[in-house]
């Protein structure tokens, strides 16, 4: 099979080695720095080297690493280097708004699409709640919002579901018979705690919410310090230090939507949602994450 180094991949690999760490380089290219964890593993699994290995709590470029370095400061500078002789500038930029658990399945993958199809936009995301993605879609800070429905946007477009999964730690047990099972939740409003409080209800599950946080992260800690259950979409992967518990009832997928700001052109709504639905369509299960 072909392998291939690309342009999008290497910019985060030089930005990790300009800004210090990832963290800095996600901030530089406006990403998650799941994002730009997962652009080196690509150029990992393409080279089939280590790049990068960690050292006490930060990371070092190993040998491999730094000779990529090298020729990916060359073939970036070769890239911008031909744009410009032909009249090319990135001069317009397509930001995407995003929930955080899409920021390591999906927007890896989206960004490359996205890069494919509008090779002269440069391509940002901005990682937030769902309340917060839409005020910033109103006051046209961001271009695209992924929005968990029912959508509130009039020209919001179905792109596909997301699957749902409970988890809890590992030694987590079900209260016993009669008594609420503690839910930890996203803060409200919150698509996902709706779906988790309202599963439980029909199934006849007596639950309350033992533990609120507003971002993924604090959601993560609570269920893996045992605080409760939580509902969460993982691609079917586990986070660490969790386990998927198939002894709680079905929560139903719930529908993923593009919202486009007011006045973006035809053909960057028309692009975006389209590359979304393809990409969509070629994972083993639908993607994304809280509201």
């Amino acid at each position: 099979m072909a392998r291939n180094l690309d342009i999008v991949t290497l910019r985060s690999f030089v930005a990790v080695a300009d800004c210090g760490g990832f963290q800095r380089a996600a901030t530089s290219l406006h990403l998650s720095q799941g994002a730009v964890s997962q652009h080196v593993r690509r150029l990992e699994e393409a080279l089939g080297r280590t790049l990068v290995e960690r050292q006490g709590r930060g990371s070092r470029f190993t040998a491999d690493g730094e000779a990529l370095l090298t020729h990916a400061r060359r073939i970036l500078g070769v890239h911008d280097e031909t744009l410009r002789d032909f009249g090319v500038e990135p001069g317009q930029t397509l930001v995407i708004g995003s929930t955080e658990h899409a920021a390591a399945q999906l927007l890896p993958d989206l960004a490359a699409a996205l890069s494919a199809t509008f090779p002269h936009c440069r391509i940002r995301f901005r990682i937030d709640r769902g309340t917060q993605l839409r005020s910033r879609l109103t006051e046209g800070r961001i271009d695209l919002a992924l929005l968990l429905g029912p959508p509130d946007e009039p020209d919001a477009r179905a792109v596909g579901e997301l699957d749902l999964t409970w988890y809890a730690a590992p030694g987590w047990t079900r209260p016993a018979r009669g008594q609420p099972i503690s839910l930890v939740a996203f803060d409200a409003p919150c698509a996902l705690r709706t779906r988790a409080l309202e599963t439980l209800a029909a199934h006849g599950v007596p639950a309350e919410v033992g533990c609120e946080a507003p971002h993924l992260a604090g959601v993560q800690a609570a269920v893996r310090a045992g605080l409760g259950i939580g509902l969460m979409a993982t691609l079917g992967k586990p986070p660490e230090g969790l386990v998927a518990r198939q002894d709680l009832p079905f929560a139903r997928p719930l529908a993923l939507f593009a919202a486009p700001r007011r006045g973006l052109p035809a053909d960057l709504a028309d692009g975006a949602t389209a590359s979304l639905i393809r990409l969509l369509e070629t994972s083993a299960t639908p993607l994304l994450g809280a509201a």
